[in-house]
């Protein structure tokens, strides 16, 4: 819908259903990558999936690379594309959930790597919007790693980390999962194994982590 900012796929729920599910794809992917996984959750409810702003090779991305710090393992976001795509993200959500109809107080918030991290952020800055978040193979930006605002405490927010990654290291998602824990959110972490990728075990586990949420 041209009213909405970001490029998106809207799946309807099967039912009478108000709730929805706002995915964030990973970098070099696009709207369609993390449906099979959005798709799985347990309930019944609107799966919108938005698409990156900005073009990298045959996908999309949030923002560009800052590695001032090292190689891509301490990478950090561009601060101006990411304030761009948090800015984009706030109001598409906002657009989405007037032009479906949707319940504000049934959202959730899903995201794959820098989607992951855009999703940590997305919900420091507004922890009222949504209802429960799960962050897959991300980390908490520097830009948000002191945030504690009102409205986060007991959040339920999922972060899942895969013991072989080699692109955000386990460790940067346990960081991450500290840092929402000690800003007051009720945080579930699990390490998984495998590389940069939701498998069968994690994809078990957020299902059951957002069950809990009903």
């Amino acid at each position: 819908m041209t009213d909405i900012p970001l490029e998106h796929v809207h799946e309807e729920p099967d039912g009478d259903s108000d709730a929805a599910v706002f995915v964030l794809h990973g970098r070099g992917a696009n709207e369609q990558d993390l449906l099979p996984v959005a798709e799985r959750l347990p309930g019944d409810r609107h799966v919108i999936s938005f698409r990156a702003p900005d073009r990298l090779r045959g996908g999309f991305t949030w923002y560009d690379l800052d590695l001032s710090a090292g190689g891509l393992e301490s990478s950090q976001p561009d601060p101006e594309g990411f304030r761009r795509s948090l800015d984009l993200v706030a109001e598409s959500v906002d657009a989405a959930v007037d032009a479906y109809g949707l319940d504000t107080d049934d959202l959730g918030l899903l995201g794959f790597s820098q989607g992951a991290i855009t999703s940590f952020s997305t919900v420091l800055e507004q922890p009222e919007r949504f209802a429960w978040v799960a962050g897959h193979h991300g980390y908490l930006a520097e830009s948000h790693a002191d945030a504690a605002p009102d409205g986060i405490e007991g959040k339920p927010i999922f972060v899942g980390a895969g013991a072989a990654d080699q692109i955000i290291p386990a460790s940067r998602s346990e960081a991450a999962a500290e840092g929402l824990r000690s800003a007051g959110a009720d945080v579930t972490f699990e390490t998984f194994e495998g590389g940069h990728g939701i498998g069968q075990e994690e994809l078990a586990a957020v299902s059951a982590f957002v069950e809990q949420q009903a």
